[in-house]
């Protein structure tokens, strides 16, 4: 069991030795990253079996970090814990209800570590829709040179960030619908 990765990326040593702390001895090897840049280094170099990402990060965002990990199918199928002290800054650019990938409010408890990676692990295996796969397939080819067939991806890039903000004003709206309901269900 030795051989399941979990790779911790936050700027805070102090946070990064706590989750090691907090995870049942000799079950995980824990990799460390403290910035941005290191942990998609580390993402790349060494698949680890679960990332725990902090949002707030420096030389490269956890939210760039996290828009990398969704343009590459293969590391969206890694189990993700975004961590962040204040929740707001998620939810500003990504609305919930967190549907791949598990959240987990900083500072945080043990039981509550365990349970979203838990969480994370399930969120991991859910298959991804259309319009994700759609994005990440634009992205790849946006990485892509470009050619004759240059406009053509332009336009498709236009039309997938079209669909894509349309989905994420859905989410907020079906969101706000939500906390409506269960305020009025209190």
């Amino acid at each position: 069991m030795a051989g399941h990765k979990i790779l911790v990326i936050d700027d805070s040593r102090v946070i990064r030795m706590r989750v090691r702390d907090m995870l049942p001895q000799g079950n995980f090897e824990v990799i460390e990253a403290q910035d941005g840049v290191e942990g998609m280094d580390a993402i790349l170099q060494q698949r680890p079996n679960l990332i725990m990402l902090d949002f707030l990060l420096p030389r490269k965002s956890g939210w760039e970090v996290f828009q990398e990990i969704q343009a590459q199918p293969a590391l969206q199928k890694i189990p993700l814990v975004l961590m962040s002290g204040r929740k707001e800054e998620v939810t500003e650019k990504i609305t919930e209800p967190f549907e791949y990938f598990e959240f987990i409010q900083k500072p945080f408890e043990q039981k509550e570590l365990i349970e979203a990676i838990k969480a994370a692990m399930a969120k991991a295996r859910k298959p991804r829709s259309a319009v994700t796969s759609a994005a990440a397939a634009v992205s790849t080819a946006a990485a892509a040179p470009t050619g004759a067939g240059g406009d053509d991806v332009v336009a498709l890039q236009k039309r997938v960030a079209k669909l894509e903000a349309e989905v994420a004003q859905l989410k907020g709206q079906l969101g706000k619908m939500l906390a409506f309901i269960k305020q009025k269900l209190r």
